[in-house]
């Protein structure tokens, strides 16, 4: 068994870097895609601005609803991949994609027949809510697009095929900006369609990521995601085992979507420069979330792996140096964007009040964000572990007891000012991050999905216990 004491710093980091590069990148295009959507937007007023900002809740919302189907098959994908079983990756990767386009499904239909009741719940101001009812109708067409490309990034991505999603994602952004700016401002003698020109760029912008996904993926001969006939052959056994293990995460997914959205319903009631300070914070927030993703993916991957094979020392030991790699990018990446946020922020055409808002906002979250991150890092370790229940009953029972209260008490009760409000999103993490690190150095979180990770488990907590 691997020793900590001769860890392979350089191997580690080798394989960190091939994984979380493409991804941070990929992440990293989608976000500068999102700033200039800001900015093309941004001359339509703040009115639209913020109602983007909304819909993008919406749209976040969504994201909770598959993403635990995503973390529960990156668990499967990874291992099954680590133990060499290409028909368990397959099996894993046709439930999950079923899932995840029943709920795609659900929330394109919610767009665009019941717009005017989202943005009702979103946000009191009428004016925001005619514009974003605009942007919904459309944009509803883009999410079963964009959840089909999100699965198959997370099965490639897990099958070490970083640089396929990486790809689709630099064509679907370029050709969003370039649609947005035709769309938009109706160039080559269209007429301008304002937000409704935003939301058809991005539905195209969709259409091009699958198509370069599968274009690429059958060039390079994936082994998985071609496999049609392999994808939906199950049993009880393993439904009841995919599902065992997925049902935390995506109960904390979908509990972290409720409750973030009762949040952003509060944030939604304070002043229109406060909405549209937030809207510009959250295309922001995805640089962060950027670097984040990239890292949290090579854990997931390398961990997983790892576990799936048996090599359940060097999971243990990775998982916790990365926590630490996680801490110092992102404390670096927070660093830069605090150095740099007058001029961006400027160019996304905040003033005023709304520019002072937006200001004390990242002060704020880049505070938070290092421990938060480190935390999210945590979470998806053990989720690529096979422990999907000890991340999730702490950040669940923290959201619904101490967060939430705070800021519904803060914002609608109390009236406090708004940064004080936004401060209140964040109470929580410190103490989470001291219980998931106890967790983390504790082993317990190792459970294994793979008849090899199972047989190494008796071995891995002799050793555990042989340290302490």
């Amino acid at each position: 068994m691997q020793n900590a004491q001769k860890f392979n710093w350089p191997d580690f980091l080798k394989k960190v870097a091939v994984i979380a590069i493409p991804v941070a990148l990929q992440n990293l295009l989608t976000t500068t895609g999102s700033m200039v959507d800001t900015m093309m937007i941004a001359p339509l007023g703040e009115n639209s601005v913020g109602a983007i900002g909304l819909c993008a809740q919406f749209s976040s919302l969504l994201f909770s609803g598959y993403w635990g189907f995503v973390g529960g098959g990156m668990l499967f994908f990874s291992q099954y991949w680590g133990a060499k079983d290409d028909d368990g990756v397959c099996r894993s990767y046709g439930v999950t994609l079923l899932c995840m386009m029943t709920v795609s499904l659900i929330f394109g239909l919610a767009a665009l027949l019941f717009p005017e009741v989202i943005m009702k719940i979103y946000t009191d101001k009428t004016a925001i809510q005619d514009i974003g009812v605009q942007y919904l109708r459309i944009v509803g067409f883009a999410y079963p697009l964009q959840v089909f490309s999100m699965a198959a990034s997370a099965l490639l991505r897990s099958t070490e095929r970083v640089r396929i999603p990486l790809y689709a994602s630099i064509s679907s952004v370029a050709a969003n900006m370039v649609l947005n700016y035709i769309f938009i401002y109706g160039k080559f003698g269209l007429e301008p369609m304002g937000v409704r020109g935003a939301a058809l760029a991005t539905v195209c912008a969709g259409v091009v990521n699958v198509l370069v996904l599968l274009v690429c993926a059958k060039v390079n001969r994936h082994p998985h995601l071609f496999k049609f006939h392999r994808h939906f052959r199950w049993n009880k056994v393993f439904v009841g085992e995919y599902f065992t293990k997925c049902f935390p995460i995506i109960c904390n997914e979908v509990f972290l979507g409720v409750g973030n959205m009762i949040i952003n319903i509060v944030l939604g009631r304070q002043p229109e420069e406060a909405i549209a300070a937030t809207a510009v914070f959250r295309t922001l927030e995805g640089i962060v979330i950027g670097f984040f993703s990239g890292l949290s993916n090579a854990s997931s991957v390398l961990v997983g792996k790892c576990v799936g094979s048996g090599e359940l020392r060097t999971a243990y030991e990775r998982a916790r140096r990365i926590i630490y790699l996680c801490a110092g990018f992102i404390f670096c990446v927070c660093s830069a964007l605090l150095l740099v946020n007058k001029p961006i922020l400027t160019a996304m055409s905040l003033s005023g009040k709304s520019l002072k808002i937006c200001t004390g906002i990242l002060i704020i979250y880049c505070i938070a964000a290092v421990i938060r991150m480190c935390n999210w890092t945590q979470n998806d370790t053990f989720r690529a572990a096979g422990d999907a229940s000890f991340g999730t009953i702490l950040e669940i029972t923290f959201m619904y007891l101490m967060v939430i209260p705070a800021v519904c008490l803060s914002g609608l009760v109390f009236k406090a000012p708004f940064l004080f409000i936004f401060a209140c999103c964040y109470i929580d993490e410190p103490i989470r991050f001291v219980l998931m690190h106890r967790h983390l150095y504790s082993g317990k979180w190792i459970k294994p999905v793979t008849p090899e990770g199972k047989d190494a488990l008796p071995a891995f907590f002799q050793s555990l216990s042989k340290k302490a």
